[in-house]
Formats: C-alpha cells, structure tokens, sequence
C-alpha cells in the first residue's frame, strides 16, 4: 500500500525544492513569492510563515455542515470510506491552516458547470461554512 505521503503527493506532482522555495528572494521565480511551485503541507509542516495562500479543493467539503472526504481516481471523485485516511485529509488541511503568521487567503475555486470534475456545487458548502464562521469571503 501507497504510504499516506505518497498518496497526496499524487495530487501535486511537483516537489519544490525547500532551500530555493523558502530562502531565494523576490528575484528568483522558483521562490515562494511568486505562485509557480506550490508547497504541500508535507513542505511547510513545523515552519510558520509570513503569509500563506491555501487552494481548498473538492476533496474535503462541507455537505450540510458536515465534512465529507473524496479523492479523485482515473476520471471522478470518489469518497474516501477509510477512517485513516479521514484524518489524514483532516490532518493535511489543518496543517495548512495553521502555518500564517500575519495573514492568509483561502481561495476556494467556484467550479465550473461545465467540467462534471468540479461543479459549483462541490464548492459551496465549504464557502458557506467558512463564511459563517467569520471568514469575509471576496469576489
């Protein structure tokens, strides 16, 4: 079996390279200023950061006030039925949730109608439930 690392490192297949994402400046695209490369919450686990933009996808949703788990496989979403691998995506955004310093924005995509892989209504059940719970949402 995959290790649960592994398992969400297939969602982005990118690995930033830490001393080059986190050290380099303004004048080097491959830093965390620009928005190329992003980090996973394996990057940034135990670092806290000055700023941190979080993309909160479909894989973890608020569905009438309760958190659903989905992964994507092949062509769909498919819920995750494995306890363990709740409180990992659990884990994985509280992770990324607690990494800011001074400030955070949390984008949340608004799907699209068109695209049956993230429909509108993936998304706004956790806008909804952010939003309630004092976070200003942004057009």
């Amino acid at each position: 079996m995959a290790s649960l690392k592994a398992v969400r490192r297939e969602i982005v297949d990118e690995k930033i390279e830490a001393t080059t994402w986190f050290l380099n400046g303004k004048d080097y695209v491959r830093s965390s200023y620009y928005m190329e490369d992003p980090a996973t919450e394996f990057d940034i686990q135990g670092l806290e950061l000055d700023w941190v933009g979080v993309c909160w996808d479909a894989d973890f949703r608020s569905v009438d006030q309760r958190w659903q788990f989905y992964r994507f496989s092949g062509t769909r979403w498919q819920n995750v039925n494995d306890d363990n691998r709740k409180v990992y995506l659990t884990n994985a955004y509280r992770v990324l949730l607690t990494r800011a310093r001074q400030g955070m924005v949390i984008y949340i995509p608004r799907g699209d109608p068109i695209d049956a892989t993230r429909p509108p209504a993936f998304y706004v059940g956790t806008a909804a439930f952010l939003s309630k719970r004092g976070l200003p949402l942004l057009d």
